[in-house]
């Protein structure tokens, strides 16, 4: 896995879109957002209806590929607030058996304000774990060091003369942005005003290429040469 360091921490990226946290044995992932396709399906878009199982199967590979015991959702856990009321058959097993067999806590979102208690695991609007906090959306305000989602973010590469799209981590002084998780995410250039504005001191697009994690400065659309950390 591919390994970066922030606010004094050292971090792995797995699979290109979770964050391994080594010292506490964490996997932390943001924008599931569950239950999409069944989403759309209630208004009138038909989808595929894997989504979650897709989106879960992948975590739990990652769970047993790193040994985390401990999981950290930030946000936008599922699609809307009616969700989890959607989810059903493996699907919902498949949940049922990571919330028992880890520590698993979810942070709520704009799109699930409101968590059911059952759902497994605990509910916090936002958390603090060894200096860190996490929450689902960046707080401009906010002078520690924060780990979030929301923006899905997204970089473009060149490869060997060719132009590629990957999903990013945007790296900051005190910010750290995970890109998507889920099955049925897209994503937003990781400088778009957006996120660049949560960045006053400059920011870095982090994209796993395998074995390392390369680092590209933001501030201007066109692509940049790589910084292997």
């Amino acid at each position: 896995m591919a390994g970066f360091s922030f606010a004094n921490h050292s971090f792995e990226i797995a699979d290109s879109t979770a964050l391994f946290w080594p010292a506490r044995n964490a996997l932390i992932v943001a924008d599931l957002h569950l239950e999409k396709a069944s989403w759309f399906a209630s208004h009138g878009q038909m989808l595929p209806p894997y989504d979650s199982l897709a989106t879960l199967d992948r975590l739990t590979r990652l769970i047993a590929h790193t040994s985390a015991r401990t999981i950290w959702c930030l946000g936008d856990n599922f699609h809307d607030r009616d969700g989890p009321g959607r989810m059903v058959g493996t699907a919902c097993d498949r949940l049922a058996e990571l919330t028992a067999q880890t520590d698993w806590h979810w942070i709520i979102g704009n799109h699930d304000p409101a968590l059911p208690a059952g759902i497994g695991g605990s509910i916090h609007d936002e958390a603090e774990c060894n200096g860190l906090i996490l929450r689902h959306r960046a707080e401009p305000a906010e002078t520690r060091p924060e780990l979030s989602g929301h923006w899905h973010p997204k970089h473009r590469v060149v490869a060997r003369g060719k132009a590629v799209t990957r999903p990013c981590f945007v790296l900051g002084k005190t910010r750290l942005i995970l890109p998507a998780f889920g099955a049925l995410t897209g994503g937003m250039p990781a400088d778009d005003q957006a996120i660049m504005a949560l960045m006053p001191q400059g920011a870095q697009a982090v994209v796993s290429g395998g074995s390392r994690a390369m680092q590209f400065p933001l501030g201007r659309r066109k692509p940049a040469a790589a910084t292997l950390f």
